[in-house]
């Protein structure tokens, strides 16, 4: 048994050294991002005047990044104090993490690196079975609430955990398009027709999920989902993934191919603009209680992106 446990082991470490020098990440520039704690802001709350003094701009068609870029680090500290949008604050959260970001793609597949330290706090009760998730979800211009305010888009004030979240269901993160009415407490069973729903899917109306469960000295699990009335785990994942934990400080890799000619993947070519958030689930936290980023942008080679991804 013990043997068997070394092979296998061998091969982990393996598929992860190939995997990560398959980009020599060196030559991809690193950027910031900031992702703060959100509490309990829907999409819902974006747009209320009553709840949210920038619900006038937003609107009127600005994004949530035009108007707080920079106070991440303050917001994500208020809310996570409880003092706004948290009705159940966590003791001894943070408030914001830190996360460099580098993107790369090669003849068949597309990457992206992710690295942050991990929080240290000594959890007294799990929330999650997971120590960590990290996730992307992401549009090439289909959505225009993705292209506007990122994971937001597809978080609603009826999903669980939220604050209209109904006692007797489970609401997923959902496209406000997959409804056939929208309240301020949501979308929640209001769905549009099978035939609508497909209409949309077949147009491209859809966010594209991915994300790797981290648990220290496990080999990572992923899995990925396309978006619109509900979140639709796919059976034969495309995306992968490699992790380290070292020195406190997480690494991650995902990728997949740049088209993958399956339905509901979006192919990632030259040319165009993809729309994206990135969360971070730590401390075995579930649902909402993640830290988020605002909508950041890539493409291939060139472009007016906050991330260019340069072939290897």
């Amino acid at each position: 048994m013990k043997i068997i446990k070394k092979i296998i082991s061998c091969v982990f470490l393996f598929h992860f050294s190939l995997s990560v020098y398959a980009i020599d990440w060196s030559k991809a520039e690193a950027k910031q991002m900031t992702l703060f704690y959100p509490g309990q802001a829907s999409w819902e709350w974006l747009l209320t005047k009553s709840d949210h003094g920038g619900a006038k701009n937003f609107r009127k068609g600005k994004g949530c990044r035009e108007c707080h870029q920079g106070e991440e680090k303050e917001m994500g500290n208020l809310i996570v104090s409880g003092k706004k949008l948290e009705s159940d604050p966590i003791a001894g959260k943070r408030g914001y993490v830190d996360v460099k970001v580098k993107t790369a793609y090669d003849d068949s597949h597309f990457y992206i690196q992710l690295a942050w330290e991990e929080s240290g706090h000594a959890v007294s009760h799990k929330m999650a079975k997971d120590q960590s998730k990290v996730t992307i979800l992401f549009d090439d211009g289909h959505v225009k609430g993705v292209t506007r305010a990122g994971c937001w888009a597809a978080c609603h004030d009826d999903a669980t955990h939220m604050r209209s979240a109904p006692h007797d269901k489970n609401i997923s993160i959902y496209l406000s398009k997959s409804r056939s009415k929208l309240t301020r407490k949501g979308g929640g069973e209001n769905y549009k027709s099978a035939a609508e729903l497909d209409k949309l899917l077949a147009g491209g109306y859809f966010a594209e999920y991915w994300q790797a469960k981290l648990n220290k000295g496990q080999t990572v699990k992923t899995v990925d989902a396309y978006i619109l009335d509900k979140r639709h785990e796919n059976k034969s994942p495309q995306v992968t993934a490699v992790a380290e934990l070292k020195n406190g400080l997480w690494t991650v890799e995902l990728s997949r191919k740049l088209s993958p000619n399956i339905p509901h993947y979006k192919d990632i070519v030259a040319g165009k603009v993809y729309s994206f958030g990135i969360a971070i689930h730590d401390e075995y936290t579930p649902g909402r209680h993640h830290h988020v980023s605002f909508l950041h942008t890539f493409s291939l080679d060139q472009g007016k992106t906050d991330f260019i991804a340069v072939k290897q």
